[in-house]
């Protein structure tokens, strides 16, 4: 926003004066635009023409906006013309291919082309696509995985799942078309226009009978390079945000394995997990016809690598369609699939879990429930216990394997020093981690609203 202003824009309805920046804002009087009650009965003409009617009645009812903005459709920006060529026909020619999936749907740029032989070619690799073209994905539009063709992509071949947006020099500059493209309003109104579950999906008319407001060129280079430029102070931004999250993330982990490599260090005396834990095996079984009511926690419920509960869910047991393992306050309950995602608590309350976790009592006169619990949380337990892999199983880690483990077992009274001591650096550090995450989603909505400002959305 700041940045549109020292280019002399302005924003905000309230504003007296003329306005150097598009305000299409519809006046209802509902306090939503019209646009969200947009039916997938409208038709394509029916849509241009509310549009065109709506910009007219911002200008006749004083709304700020410049009159010399026109409201076009996309298809009379864009060239119709978008060659199509079959890679197979030359089976030992490289190529390289843009799908869906080679978008980054974050930095709406083309990120993984592939390089292909001809014979390798998908079905779906045919659209000749030009630097400068933008790239719109019709398949779940909702997820808006657009992007603008670089230099290096000239020439090469795209997937018929994007609709090609080749804008006419005369009409509409390539990177205002990509911001235009980007706008939640664009977005939304394809996403009413979806059709199929399975595959949800608009057609390439569709996506070509959005309007657009089209200034002149000149104002859309001065859009365009307020926007590159504020792009960039956010890409900047995000990607230091998500280094500081990256380094939150490693600061508990770290200090486990300190601490536990430090016990070993000192020649603690080892055990094996089995000594310390015993497998509780109480399985509720809807045979048995259960009754009452009990808190579930599933591994859904499990944040990795803290130990932190972060939700549960209440259970009729007398509803009970599949198994269930009973824990009780105090056990140990530990994902044994996937182990590398570090899902284990230390119990609460009563309660269930899914029969993809164990739960285990501990021998109190050995350990103490969350000493063994910050154990199993750290990249030293995960050094030493074999992970299984069965091919089309999930990795998992099996009972044996654990009891078989060796762990550092300091005194009793030390144990609870060292509990104590990791819970509280815990709940500094998740704290840490969970402020920097807070500041990387600030950072990531930051576009969202640059594209509202220049585009004239209401938030």
């Amino acid at each position: 926003k700041g940045c549109l202003r020292r280019e002399g824009w302005e924003f905000g309805r309230k504003r007296k004066g003329p306005l150097r920046g598009p305000r299409w804002h519809s006046p209802s009087t509902s306090g939503k635009p019209d646009w969200l009650r947009h039916t997938r009965a409208a038709s394509e003409r029916q849509e241009e023409s509310r549009v065109v009617t709506e910009a007219s009645e911002n200008r006749a009812s004083g709304v700020p906006g410049p009159t010399e903005w026109s409201v076009r459709s996309l298809a009379d920006v864009c060239d119709a013309c978008i060659a199509t060529r079959d890679p197979r026909d030359a089976p030992d020619v490289s190529f390289r291919y843009v799908d869906i999936s080679s978008v980054d749907r974050e930095t709406k740029r083309v990120v993984n082309a592939r390089a292909l032989l001809g014979r390798e070619a998908p079905s779906r690799a045919r659209q000749v696509i030009r630097a400068g073209d933008v790239l719109v994905a019709t398949t779940r539009p909702n997820l808006n995985a657009v992007a603008i063709v670089p230099d290096e992509l000239d020439g090469e071949i795209c997937s018929t799942g994007f609709c090609v947006l080749r804008p006419v020099p005369a009409e509409v500059e390539p990177e205002f078309l990509l911001a235009f493209v980007r706008t939640r309003r664009f977005v939304e109104r394809l996403s009413c226009l979806v059709r199929g579950a399975l595959y949800p999906a608009v057609t390439d008319s569709q996506v070509r009978a959005q309007c657009i407001p089209c200034p002149s060129l000149e104002e859309q280079r001065i859009v365009v390079s307020s926007l590159l430029a504020a792009m960039a102070a956010v890409e900047r931004a995000r990607e230091a945000a998500e280094a500081r999250v990256g380094l939150a993330q490693e600061l508990l982990p770290a200090t486990l394995q300190e601490v536990f490599r430090s016990l070993a260090r000192r020649g603690v005396a080892m055990r094996r997990l089995g000594e310390a834990l015993r497998l509780r095996q109480e399985i509720v079984h809807p045979r048995d016809k259960p009754s009452g009511d009990a808190m579930f926690v599933g591994l859904e419920h499990v944040e990795s690598g803290t130990g932190r509960r972060t939700g549960a869910l209440a259970l009729d047991l007398s509803q009970l369609t599949g198994r269930k393992a009973r824990f009780h306050k105090g056990d140990i309950v530990y994902g044994y699939l996937r182990p590398y995602l570090n899902k284990v608590w230390v119990a609460e309350f009563d309660g269930v879990c899914s029969v993809d976790q164990y739960v285990y009592s501990v021998h109190r006169d050995i350990a103490i429930p969350g000493y063994v619990a910050w154990f199993l949380l750290s990249a030293e337990y995960l050094s030493r216990a074999p992970i299984s892999t069965t091919p089309g199983q999930l990795p998992r880690i099996r009972l044996d394997e654990v009891a078989g483990t060796r762990f550092p077992v300091p005194p009793l009274d030390e144990q609870a020093k060292l509990v104590s001591s990791l819970d509280r650096k815990a709940e500094i550090l998740t704290g840490v981690r969970d402020s920097a995450e807070t500041e990387a989603d600030a950072i990531r909505r930051l576009p969202s609203a640059l594209l509202r400002e220049a585009f004239g959305e209401t938030p």
